[in-house]
């Protein structure tokens, strides 16, 4: 794995797409207000969101945190007041007297341990960042779900493993998505292509193989290096042909051409028993009627043979 970069340099290596805007740019920011809005009445109101506390409870829960950055900050003694969970590290929320997450920003705080499984409870999140920790193994095949109306998502500089789930084409709202300087194997799936709101994409720095999707070619070279296995525009490796495919396909037509060999000699084999059948029975009537026909002791005649006696 190469080493990891200065911070400062990963966000400059963050390229968007041509003619992209910012990564919670405004259109996104406004649908999920929307969905918001939408789903609560009250959501000016004061009180406090229990699904967003205990999201925070989980994840403080699920992740290794050696240098007690969450524990010194994330107190859950204060449930009577609105707004606490605000106030903790890394949190931002959509208003400050309500304790509904607008954004998690995680990085560089030296956590560990795997992708966090409750952060569906924070209903309305809409960034996640959680660069440059030790956060290791692999995504959940459905991460999607956990992070429905995420705009930013930033996984860099972690040793996250394991293939990239193509679940992640299902988050509508998806802008940012760095996965850069990690271990993530296996291709690119082609359905992130279809993320229509992507205009930020980086997988540098993995062990991903196979070709770069025609849908994602639009992007800088500099966002699929790193991966010596990957090929295909934008990068100057051309992709091998596929063999495999090939072969493959020849195989399946010599296993039908032996099949259909396998069914001729079969019928044949059935035809020669069907002749030795009827050729037995008929030799077996002949003799049994007319002996004296076959029965001989001397020399062979033109056509029959005398009966011995």
């Amino acid at each position: 794995m190469i080493g990891r970069r200065d911070p400062r340099a990963r966000k400059r290596h963050l390229e968007v797409r041509p003619g992209g805007g910012s990564a919670m740019h405004g259109y996104t920011r406004l649908v999920v207000w929307l969905l918001l809005l939408s789903s609560s009445s009250s959501y000016f109101g004061h009180g406090i969101s229990d699904s967003d506390v205990q999201c925070l409870k989980g994840l403080k829960q699920s992740v290794i945190d050696p240098n007690g950055v969450l524990e010194g900050s994330w107190s859950f003694s204060n449930n009577g007041i609105d707004g606490y969970i605000c106030g903790f590290t890394g949190v931002e929320c959509w208003h400050p007297d309500q304790n509904r997450v607008l954004s998690l920003s995680l990085g560089s705080l030296g956590l560990g341990g795997p992708f966090p499984q409750g952060l569906r409870l924070c209903s309305f999140m809409t960034a996640l960042d959680m660069s440059d920790n030790n956060f290791s193994g692999p995504l959940p095949e459905h991460i999607f779900e956990q992070t429905p109306y995420v705009t930013y998502l930033d996984l860099s500089n972690n040793s996250f493993s394991g293939v990239i789930p193509a679940s992640i084409a299902n988050m509508t709202y998806l802008s940012t998505f760095a996965l850069q300087h990690n271990q993530f194997d296996g291709g690119i799936p082609a359905q992130l292509g279809n993320a229509s709101q992507l205009i930020s994409f980086n997988v540098a720095d993995n062990s991903l193989s196979g070709p770069v999707p025609d849908t994602l070619q639009s992007f800088p070279a500099a966002n699929f290096t790193g991966n010596p296995e990957l090929c295909g525009a934008p990068l100057d490796k051309k992709c091998k042909k596929r063999f495999r495919v090939r072969i493959h396909v020849r195989l399946v037509r010599i296993r039908e051409m032996f099949v259909r060999i396998q069914k001729l000699l079969h019928r044949i084999n059935d035809a020669s028993i069907i002749g030795a059948s009827a050729g037995f029975i008929f030799g077996f009537v002949v003799a049994f009627y007319f002996p004296h026909k076959f029965l001989f002791c001397e020399r062979l005649q033109p056509y029959t043979f005398r009966v011995c006696g």
